[in-house]
């Protein structure tokens, strides 16, 4: 029986450029640090965002951009400091998706590597009610 996500990996080519993201957008706390030593495929990093496991380890960036993503619950209100902290980093925004009001707002954005974050307000309950009421309007 599934428990829980035990951890997210997410590779990247340049450790450091992805430990800024995880620690100045997401609020990461690093935890470990591989340094040279490699107990896995190569040097890795792990961090904790929001008592999630993420680690972070060097490879080769995704050849393409795609929608596949991960989301972070964010408060409505920290929604224009996390846009600040993201541009202070010169990362690039994606588009959100039409949205349908009742849902939530979210800030997309990629990183070095493309992968894709989504910092998002709203959580499951209040999109399902949302949606059991039908029309866009």
């Amino acid at each position: 029986m599934i428990e829980s996500i035990s951890h997210i990996t997410l590779v990247t080519s340049d450790l450091s450029r992805m430990s800024a993201i995880v620690e100045r957008v997401l609020d990461g706390r690093e935890v470990y640090d591989s340094g040279d030593e490699t107990f896995s495929l190569s040097r890795e990093r792990f961090f904790v965002v929001g008592g999630q496991w993420i680690a972070v380890m060097e490879g080769e960036s995704l050849p393409t951009r795609t929608y596949n993503h991960i989301a972070f619950k964010i408060p409505p209100e920290a929604l224009e400091d996390y846009r600040r902290r993201i541009e202070a980093l010169g990362l690039e925004f994606r588009e959100s998706r039409p949205r349908v009001e009742g849902e939530g707002a979210s800030l997309y954005f990629y990183d070095h590597d493309n992968h894709l974050f989504e910092l998002h307000t709203g959580t499951l309950e209040e999109r399902l009610e949302r949606y059991r009421q039908g029309t866009k309007g």
